[in-house]
């Protein structure tokens, strides 16, 4: 492959050119056919103009956000790392450009990337035991066997903890460290949150011998049509406003008036993410960072719609606090910075504090269903 050079599709439609320049930052630029009638696929960074685009900020190792969000994160990094060792070829020496080369078609999402570096061959789930297993031995730094099966399976996933995809489903398994009982905490944590009206995919809780089972989750990233899977544009809080999501970079009024600004008002879409807010303060889910917060573009409205909610579970951070500060406040906010995040938002007090006082009501005792530390 052209190493200076990769270029990007959407349902094989091309969308333009990624070229590393001198400096190592990755510039872009839109196709002639997509600046006809395309839209901006980063809403704020990457207007349709017929520029070329060059990023100032460091926080993607050069690269705009929204090419970012495609390359695979902690858990998917490790596997394309060991991936590539096993091959020969030093991880450090890999650009952010290769790696979007690497990912190809497999990443999350719409968007693709070609030419795709050959790194792919069928890869069939077996027994999840033994995959968990396996996920274990990988994060234990031991020899694994049959390696580039598990990679087929996860590496293009983001997030911690050892997962495999499918075309419908992403599968998760425990990380070291983690109590036996984490896909049961995450089912029953997306199933209340459910319960207090906040829009969830579909989750389940597959078998196993050795856990009380793995947690298996919906992909929203994916549509079916006619039996075949139809890819979603999305974008991250931490892609669209290019944040180094790692850390404590935000605020939840930042959210709701991204919200806002990219449903163009939507009522619903804005109780929505109240209701995340909510839910997230009163289950103690701190992990609450600016890639956990996704957006979906719609073609038809030509707008942008908060996804289904994910990775809510039980969470802390090294300083105990929210990632995402509640009016300021991410020790241990309540209330009082709930209702002034939405009152800021332009919701109504009372519908405010009726969701407030819902979701605290069908949160109480859901932390400690379970012995964490």
């Amino acid at each position: 492959m052209n190493k200076r050079k990769v270029d990007v599709y959407l349902h094989d439609r091309h969308v333009g050119t990624l070229a590393e320049t001198s400096d190592h930052r990755v510039a872009f630029a839109y196709s002639d056919a997509w600046l006809e009638d395309g839209f901006a696929v980063s809403p704020f960074s990457l207007p349709v103009e017929q520029k070329v685009f060059v990023p100032t900020s460091t926080n993607f190792q050069g690269l705009w956000g929204v090419f970012a969000d495609s390359l695979p994160d902690a858990w998917g990094r490790l596997l394309v790392d060991l991936m590539l060792k096993s091959r020969g070829l030093t991880p450090a020496h890999i650009t952010p450009l290769e790696r979007l080369a690497i990912v190809g078609e497999s990443g999350m999402g719409a968007l693709t990337y070609r030419p795709a570096w050959d790194v792919r061959q069928d890869a069939k789930l077996t027994d999840l035991d033994e995959l968990s297993a396996k996920c274990q031995a990988i994060l234990n730094r031991e020899d694994v066997a049959d390696l580039d099966a598990v990679f087929q399976m996860g590496g293009s996933s983001g997030g911690t903890r050892p997962k495999v995809m499918t075309d419908e489903w992403v599968i998760k398994f425990p990380a070291s460290g983690d109590m036996p009982d984490t896909g049961l905490m995450e089912k029953e944590y997306m199933d209340c949150a459910a319960d207090c009206g906040i829009i969830v995919p579909e989750t389940r809780l597959m078998p196993s011998k050795r856990c009380s089972g793995y947690f298996t989750v919906r992909r929203f990233d994916r549509e079916f049509a006619d039996g075949k899977p139809v890819r979603r544009h999305m974008l991250t809080a931490a892609a669209i406003l290019e944040l180094d999501w790692r850390n404590a970079c935000m605020d939840y009024h930042t959210l709701m008036k991204l919200t806002r600004i990219l449903s163009r008002d939507h009522a619903a879409d804005t109780e929505q993410m109240f209701r995340r807010m909510c839910f997230n303060v009163f289950a103690h889910n701190r992990d609450d960072h600016a890639k956990n917060f996704t957006w979906i573009y719609d073609a038809v409205q030509d707008c942008w719609h908060p996804s289904p909610a994910y990775d809510l579970t039980w969470s802390t951070t090294y300083f105990g606090e929210h990632t995402t500060t509640v009016d300021g406040n991410g020790k241990d906010p309540g209330v009082e910075e709930l209702l002034a995040v939405g009152k800021a938002a332009g919701m109504k007090s009372k519908i405010c504090k009726q969701i407030v006082e819902e979701i605290q009501d069908k949160t109480v005792g859901l932390e400690n269903r379970y012995e964490i530390e």
